[in-house]
């Protein structure tokens, strides 16, 4: 099985294919929408790259895709620009789902 990236820029995409995993720039919600398509169509395909961009902006359409298909995994990475989340995240992840604070 091989990964596939869906990027909002070439940096990212330039990046990844350094390291051999080929993709695609997308900008608009229908070029995502086809993008994965093409990509979950494609059986060598078992896990999807999205910059953390499209979570932020297309959470709908991602949750959709998530609920209806177990493969292949969508995994959203940082892009050039860091991560959007806080810098204690995952300490406020496991303090929601246990319910300790640490």
């Amino acid at each position: 099985m091989k990964m596939y990236l869906i990027s909002d820029n070439i940096d990212t995409l330039t990046g990844m294919r350094l390291a051999g995993v080929d993709g695609v720039v997308v900008h608009e919600r229908n070029e995502l929408r086809g993008a994965i398509e093409n990509a979950m169509n494609d059986k060598t395909v078992g896990i999807i790259l999205l910059t953390e961009k499209f979570g932020r902006e297309f959470p709908d359409l991602l949750d959709e895709i998530k609920l209806e298909r177990t493969m292949p995994l969508l995994i959203e990475i940082p892009d050039r620009h860091g991560t959007g989340r806080k810098k204690d995240f995952i300490t406020s992840y496991v303090n929601e789902a246990i319910g300790l604070k640490l």
